[in-house]
């Protein structure tokens, strides 16, 4: 697709940054630790021990987040299915090739990820892989409706940098695919994001920095549809939005991302809602930020 910029990150683990989306892959405080924080952790695998799950990876990237899903997976034996949709095979082509990376997971996890690059396939008695190459908008369409997921990881650019991924339009079908015991899992706290998820009916929750302040005051979004508060143990990597993310939704950053049949442009996308922002009457975001004593740099609408 474009080209692509190898980055080290403060972890000491190597993440690409892209040309054409101008963003970087992963934060610079580590690729390794934001697929930790952000989405492995907050998936409570032990839950899954022994047992089997269905995994939906959408914006497979580098495939940090799955590589970590498989490593959690081989050291307990659990039984996996996974879909991943991805639309460029280069960061596949660079991990495999970036021994640094590689050395971070189970040697069983090369053996996956190389299949997948030239077989968009593997299995075996416990993994059942598949990646699907092309627009999201598209392939997600290939994904066996039958299937529900219990964790769908959405890692795509943000949704100002590639907001294709952040629609209602695409949302909706990705809430679809969920179990009703799903957890919806992204590093996004976009008010967009997460005020389209709760029209959607899921209940949102924050995944907490490991010190909270008014620059880094959410790690992402955990999205469950149906909670049932018996079953969902106590968790200590996410909670309940906070009154400043709960007032963040009543803004006009909350006005959703549109994409009516899902094949506009970037650029349209973007010109729809910031016509809809203008005519809202919702409150302002730099009102929000004033009050709550926020940056810009500390969210992303």
């Amino acid at each position: 697709m474009s080209e692509l910029i190898e980055v080290l990150t403060k972890d000491g683990s190597y993440s690409l940054r892209s040309v054409f989306f101008q963003e970087n892959f992963h934060s610079l405080l580590g690729a390794l630790e934001e697929t930790k924080l952000k989405f492995t952790t907050p998936s409570n695998l032990k839950r899954f021990k022994g047992k089997s799950l269905n995994v939906l990876d959408i914006c497979f990237g580098l495939g940090y987040n799955s590589a970590s899903l498989l490593d959690e997976l081989i050291e307990q034996q659990s039984y996996l299915n996974l879909y991943a949709l991805e639309i460029d095979k280069k960061p596949l082509e660079y991990s495999l090739r970036k021994e640094s990376f590689l050395k971070l997971w189970a040697p069983k996890v090369k053996t996956i990820f190389e299949s997948l690059y030239r077989k968009d396939y593997f299995e075996d008695q416990f993994f059942k892989c598949n990646l699907l190459w092309g627009d999201a908008r598209e392939t997600i369409n290939i994904v066996p409706s039958s299937i529900k997921f219990d964790l769908i990881y959405l890692d795509g650019f943000s949704p100002q940098k590639c907001p294709q991924v952040w629609t209602i339009e695409f949302l909706s079908k990705v809430t679809e695919k969920l179990d009703s015991h799903g957890y919806l899992i992204t590093y996004s706290s976009s008010a967009a994001v997460r005020k389209t998820l709760k029209n959607l009916g899921l209940e949102i929750f924050t995944i907490k920095p490991k010190i909270s302040n008014r620059i880094s005051w959410s790690q992402g979004t955990v999205a469950i549809s149906k909670l049932d508060k018996n079953k969902l143990k106590p968790n200590f990597n996410f909670e309940k939005l906070s009154l400043m993310e709960q007032e963040h939704l009543l803004t006009k950053a909350s006005i959703p991302y549109r994409d009516q049949d899902l094949n506009s442009s970037k650029d349209d996308i973007i010109r729809r809602r910031l016509d809809e922002q203008l005519f809202s009457n919702l409150l302002s975001t730099k009102k929000w930020r004033d009050k709550w004593g926020m940056t810009k740099l500390s969210f992303k609408s």
